[in-house]
């Protein structure tokens, strides 16, 4: 079944921001953007202040590696109900209130633990802290997507970056603050109160309706008949059932779908944000190999950069309202690598402040428009039977080519210079555009009915 899109007026697009859930996925953003600081930069900046070995801080930062793995056990937050709370709350929101509650009363542990005198307990409570961090993620990424019709897809993006942002400056810049006046447990303490703003958000929102169409209905009786023949019996059928149910059908449903063009699909996904995770690793080098001083860096790339990546992204969430989101999606991948040209031009200009800021103003405005585009796309794609572990995997896949390539422009850049480096980052974003002109002819999101909407 066929829904083309339906092109709004600019007033009825600005209006979307009106929807009281989209208003709610800022809260709930800023729930999902608070611990990953926490478990990251601002936690190894008070162990090193504290004193601890810069071995063992290695080995702590890889408690943040449990983002990177969540697929693995998003099928369990898809289909396991959570005992009383799932009745009480539904099946998203009570596993939003079960990771929001591990993280608050993590970061609290870690508020009450001296890591001098018990570094592995801090490290159990920094583990607990990321796992649930991940798992609000799962949970969160499910609810957005079935809370609200595709063309809000969009806005709740937009809105969710701006949540998710906030939060890492009060983790990230408010922390350090606090610590300054008063000390880091302080610190922690008023981050995991700070949580209450997710657990209160979850509590007023309603759970979202999701209804489930006749094709995952039929790929489902499959299993049911399947299992009505094995010879499988007592816990071995049920945990039989649950693993073809969780952890095959997701799969099986999206290749299903979409058929051959489904691995052009997940190409296009790996290979989307290439260009920008590629050419930001090596920004802030760049940026003090020119000349510029720290406190520049600190005010035109990290807060005027944040301030055009939250515009960007608002923009994003009005462009598909306005215009949809297959047409955004080109308009963007085009505009992505042909931003990194600017940093290419500040190469040659050298350390003046208005070729900065401009450059900046350039690659943050599309990066926050190309981001709200993007996770309203990978929307679109979900069946919402299986979100949560559907999105899991995009999500996963969105980074992984781009964080694996991004290890070697350190040697890249040693063997050619900045400009010709800046060049390159625009050239390996030229496949994404290929795919997102092929995809907008055999999988237009705009066209395609989103199964269980």
């Amino acid at each position: 079944m066929h829904t083309p899109h339906t092109q709004r007026s600019w007033r009825s697009a600005f209006a979307v921001y009106r929807h009281p859930r989209v208003i709610g996925m800022l809260f709930l953003g800023f729930a999902a953007g608070l611990p990953l600081l926490l478990v990251g930069g601002t936690f190894t900046a008070w162990l090193r202040d504290l004193g601890v070995e810069l071995a063992a801080i290695g080995f702590l930062s890889w408690v943040g590696m449990a983002h990177s793995i969540k697929v693995f056990w998003a099928p369990v937050v898809d289909r396991l109900a959570l005992p009383l709370l799932t009745r009480w709350f539904g099946r998203r929101r009570a596993w939003m209130l079960l990771a929001q509650t591990v993280i608050g009363g993590s970061l609290l542990g870690i508020a009450l633990t001296d890591p001098i005198q018990h570094l592995w307990l801090v490290a159990v409570w920094a583990v607990l802290a990321a796992f649930g961090s991940a798992t609000q993620d799962i949970a969160i990424d499910a609810y957005r997507i079935e809370a609200v019709t595709r063309d809000r897809q969009g806005a709740m993006a937009a809105s969710y970056i701006l949540g998710y942002r906030v939060a890492l400056l009060a983790a990230g810049a408010g922390a350090l603050h606090l610590a300054a006046v008063g000390n880091w447990s302080i610190a922690y303490g008023v981050m995991g109160l700070l949580m209450g703003v997710g657990l209160i958000t979850t509590l007023i929102i309603r759970e979202p309706e999701v209804t489930v169409d006749q094709t995952t209905q039929r790929l489902e009786q499959r299993v049911v008949d399947y299992l009505q023949r094995t010879r499988h019996r007592g816990w071995r059928r049920g945990l039989t059932a649950w693993f073809i149910g969780a952890v095959i059908c997701p799969f099986a449903d999206f290749m299903k779908r979409f058929g051959w063009v489904a691995l052009l699909i997940l190409l296009f996904i790996g290979t989307f944000r290439i260009s920008d995770i590629f050419m930001g690793v090596m920004a802030n080098p760049f940026y003090l190999d020119l000349g510029f001083t720290k406190t520049q860096i600190a005010n035109v790339a990290a807060a005027f950069g944040l301030a055009m990546t939250l515009i960007g992204a608002a923009l994003g969430g009005v462009l598909v309202a306005r215009f949809g989101i297959m047409r955004m999606l080109i308009f963007t991948a085009f505009l992505a690598p042909l931003t990194n040209l600017t940093f290419s031009w500040l190469a040659l200009l050298g350390p003046e402040t208005y070729g900065l800021v401009m450059a900046i103003m350039a690659d943050n405005v599309s990066g926050g428009l190309a981001i709200s585009v993007f996770i309203a796309y990978l929307s679109s794609l979900t069946n919402t039977a299986y979100t949560a572990t559907q999105y899991a995997l995009f999500s996963s896949l969105m980074t992984l080519p781009g964080q694996f390539l991004a290890g070697f422009t350190g040697v890249l850049v040693e063997h050619i210079d900045w400009f010709w480096f800046f060049i390159s980052s625009a050239f390996i974003g030229v496949p994404a555009i290929v795919l997102a002109l092929v995809l907008a002819r055999w999988a237009n999101p705009d066209r395609i009915e989103q199964p269980g909407q």
